[in-house]
């Protein structure tokens, strides 16, 4: 029992990752920030705190369905800004909503196949599309502005029989990420590839058709951010998304994914995504400059991933 338990706190022989220790510094830098400051516990603070941390963990989910199968999906913050400028166009919300998935998920799909099929690595490929789908969305949408329909505003500001909706969005997202990546076969096949994709294969796994919608995946995570965003700011924005390419990748190491593929869990990720915006958070009630902060996000990535053990990868 001890050893279980101390498997499961440490990611030691398991494919779950070092969650915990971030989550430990999540706590400590709570309990710090709540003496340090009064404004931190006040309830409109902790009610921004999860409406900030609510569109980076719905991208991070989709961010680490593609490092499981040792990929990296940069194009997500430029699909993020689509998203926006999309929804800001003068139509109704019938409209615009499946124009957005389908928009999203023909850009994951032409990820994962350029990917799976055509061996072009996830960084050139990613990048490739970030800049294609950056450059549609000035096109579309070049300076911030537009009228978002009042229904994606709702579904964000709102509430629902008392709850407050970001709260709402952010277990309904969890609850969709754990059915898809520790519920179903599907997410069984993203472990195994990573971990070993020419095992994976022998044994009859669809690794390409697999790799491939999990491009896909982090597309429509990626434009579900969007909605979130649009709804949030009431607005279109051409550049809203350019942070949560990186700041997604850092969330999801952070929460022990391995970056090599084949060992994470959702629960790491919903921590690491919490714990940016808990850093973000704090640091704007610190009045910390926000050239510093992009400085120490940087600084956070290069770290984590310099420090993620091989040893841990459970294999």
């Amino acid at each position: 029992m001890t050893t279980n338990l101390r498997a499961l706190l440490t990611g030691r022989n398991s494919r779950q990752g070092l969650w915990f220790i971030p989550l430990l510094i999540g706590c400590l830098g709570s309990a710090w920030l709540a003496v340090r400051t009064d404004e931190f516990l006040n309830a409109q603070n902790l009610l921004n705190l999860v409406a900030q941390a609510t569109p980076l963990m719905i991208v991070s989910l989709g961010q680490m369905i593609v490092v499981l199968v040792r990929g990296l999906d940069l194009s997500v913050g430029a699909v993020i800004s689509l998203t926006t400028a999309i929804l800001a166009l003068d139509a109704p919300a019938y409209v615009l909503l499946p124009a957005v998935f389908l928009a999203t998920g023909l850009i994951g799909f032409v990820n994962g196949f350029a990917v799976a099929r055509l061996n072009v690595h996830p960084i050139i490929a990613t990048l490739s599309m970030m800049m294609i789908v950056q450059g549609v969305t000035m096109l579309v949408r070049p300076v911030a502005g537009g009228t978002i329909p009042p229904l994606v505003i709702h579904l964000v500001t709102g509430e629902f029989l008392g709850v407050y909706m970001p709260v709402i969005w952010s277990l309904v997202i969890i609850l969709v990420g754990w059915k898809l990546i520790h519920g179903s076969r599907y997410g069984l096949h993203l472990f195994a590839i990573g971990g070993a994709e020419d095992v994976a294969r022998s044994f009859g796994i669809a690794d390409k058709r697999s790799i491939l919608l999990a491009y896909v995946a982090c597309s429509t995570f990626g434009a579900l951010a969007g909605l979130f965003l649009a709804g949030r700011i009431a607005s279109g924005d051409p550049n809203i998304g350019m942070p949560f390419a990186l700041d997604s990748v850092t969330a999801v190491a952070l929460g022990g994914t391995q970056l090599a593929g084949g060992v994470g869990s959702l629960h790491g990720t919903v921590i690491g995504a919490f714990l940016m915006a808990l850093l973000a958070n704090g640091m704007n009630v610190e009045n910390v400059s926000a050239f510093v902060q992009t400085a120490v996000k940087g600084t956070i990535l290069l770290l984590v991933v310099a420090l993620q053990p091989r040893k841990f990868m459970g294999l």
